[in-house]
C-alpha cells in the first residue's frame, strides 16, 4: 500500500514507520493513555507501526499520538472503525477531534465507506465529546466490552457516523 499523508489545519497524519516506535512507546506508556489503551504487550508497538492502517499524528513536526483504522470488506457490512490516542501533554487541544475528522474524511471519500464506528470506554467523557464534535453519535452501550489495565471488565460506547454526518468544524457535543 502507498504511504498515507493527510493534512488538516494543525494536524498531519502519516503512515507510521519503525522509527516511530521510539516516540510512540513512551506516549502509549503514559498513565493517561494506559488508562484507556492498557499496557503494551511485548512486540505490540512494533506490530502497530508496521501495520499499514496505523498513522502517526504530527503537530508542528512532532509526533503527538497515533490513529489507526480497520476495514470490514464484506459488501453486506462494509464499514471502517477508528482508534486514536494523544499524548497527555496535548490532550484537550482538539487534536484528537481533528485527527479523527481527517481520517474519517479519508475513509469516506477515498476508501468509499458510508459508515464509520468508534468505541470509547463508556466512562471516557473527553473522548466521547471529541468524537461528538466530528459527528459521531452514540448508538449503544456494549456491556463488559473490554478488560481494563486493572483486570476488570468495562463497558464501551458504540458510536457511529454516516457519510453525511461528518462535520467540517467542531460542533458542540
Amino acid at each position: 500500500m502507498t504511504p498515507i499523508r493527510l493534512t488538516g489545519p494543525r494536524v498531519t497524519l502519516r503512515s507510521t514507520t519503525r522509527d516511530d516506535t521510539a516516540t510512540l512507546t513512551p506516549i502509549r506508556n503514559e498513565p493517561e493513555v494506559v488508562r484507556w489503551w492498557s499496557h503494551l504487550e511485548p512486540g505490540e508497538m512494533e506490530e502497530f507501526v508496521a501495520d499499514e492502517h496505523s498513522l502517526a499524528i504530527e503537530v508542528d513536526g512532532e509526533v503527538a499520538g497515533a490513529v489507526q483504522y480497520a476495514e470490514e470488506e464484506d459488501p453486506m457490512y462494509r464499514h471502517a472503525n477508528i482508534d486514536v490516542y494523544v499524548t497527555a501533554s496535548r490532550q484537550g487541544e482538539g487534536l484528537g477531534s481533528e485527527a479523527v475528522r481527517i481520517l474519517a474524511r479519508y475513509l469516506l471519500e477515498e476508501r468509499g465507506h458510508h459508515r464509520l464506528t468508534i468505541d470509547p470506554a463508556a466512562d471516557n467523557a473527553p473522548a466521547i465529546r471529541a468524537y461528538g464534535k466530528v459527528g459521531f453519535r452514540p448508538v449503544g452501550v456494549m456491556r463488559m466490552y473490554e478488560r481494563g489495565p486493572d483486570g476488570t471488565w468495562h463497558d464501551g460506547l458504540l458510536m457511529e457516523l454516516l457519510a453525511d454526518e461528518l462535520t467540517e468544524r467542531d460542533e458542540p457535543a
